[in-house]
């Protein structure tokens, strides 16, 4: 990327400490976006990346808010108020597993992960709207009013056996950015998705270090390579950009191909 496509917009990223968050708010505050980095508990990893922001020309915050709770929501708003003025984007991407086998799957855990992948991403997306309406739209700084996006999953398509919450959380994701998009497009709002497959963040280390782990993977990728979090991100600034004006209600798959469905590569 060698222009600003963010330039003098505000964004504010969840589940930014790591992985993919993370990298979505490093090429944000690099593209020119003033950031409110988002943690839960990991706020030594938070001020580590705002520092590098800061290092590097850029603006940044970190936050703590527990974003399955509508009051830790709105907070992020607030700071995002205070610090910045208001915010244009949202990045709605924490996330979490808790696997287990269909019957040993406790509600404890089925709520946990629904809670914080499906319904944190729909308090912040209310939250934000309710902001975006209330600061108007500005022509002269975009053609948006505001910007809403989703970090999804290949498994909002692909069943995932041993992890029905979080497949189920993703696929009400797709059908959450849907609805809204198509309600909302009216008033200028964007709303889409990133649907990465296979990315090394540490939730999946095991898949990618081992190398026999590794090599049943890449089975499932027919572009033959693991995916890095700043593919995601890449993408993600895309879609914040106005350079993506015209893209409403869309996922975007960043998944070298697994929804493919490789197996039928050979025939079936």
């Amino acid at each position: 990327m060698q222009h600003l496509q963010l330039k003098n917009t505000r964004a504010l990223v969840t589940g930014a400490s790591s992985g993919i968050g993370e990298a979505i708010a490093r090429v944000f505050a690099a593209q020119g976006s003033s950031v409110i980095v988002n943690y839960l508990s990991d706020q030594e990893a938070a001020e580590r990346l705002i520092r590098e922001i800061r290092d590097n020309g850029g603006r940044g915050e970190a936050v703590q808010a527990d974003i399955s709770t509508a009051e830790g929501c709105a907070s992020l708003f607030a700071a995002a108020e205070h610090h910045f003025g208001g915010v244009d984007i949202l990045v709605a991407n924490a996330g979490i597993q808790r696997d287990a086998a269909f019957t040993e799957l406790s509600l404890e855990d089925w709520n946990k992960v629904i809670g914080v992948n499906l319904t944190g991403h729909f308090l912040c997306a209310q939250e934000a709207v309710r902001r975006f309406r209330r600061q108007g739209l500005d022509p002269a700084k975009s053609p948006a009013l505001g910007k809403i996006i989703f970090t999804s999953s290949v498994h909002q398509a692909i069943p995932w056996a041993g992890r029905a919450n979080y497949a189920t959380a993703k696929g009400g994701i797709k059908m959450l950015m849907e609805s809204m998009a198509q309600e909302l497009s009216s008033e200028k709002i964007r709303v889409n998705a990133i649907a990465p497959g296979a990315i090394k963040t540490a939730i999946n280390r095991d898949d990618w270090e081992d190398r026999e782990a590794k090599n049943e993977l890449l089975a499932l990728i027919p572009y033959g390579r693991v995916g890095e979090p700043s593919d995601i991100a890449k993408a993600a600034v895309w879609l914040a950009s106005d350079e993506s004006d015209y893209v409403v209600g869309t996922t975007l798959f960043v998944d070298g191909g697994m929804t493919l469905y490789p197996s039928f590569r050979e025939g079936g």
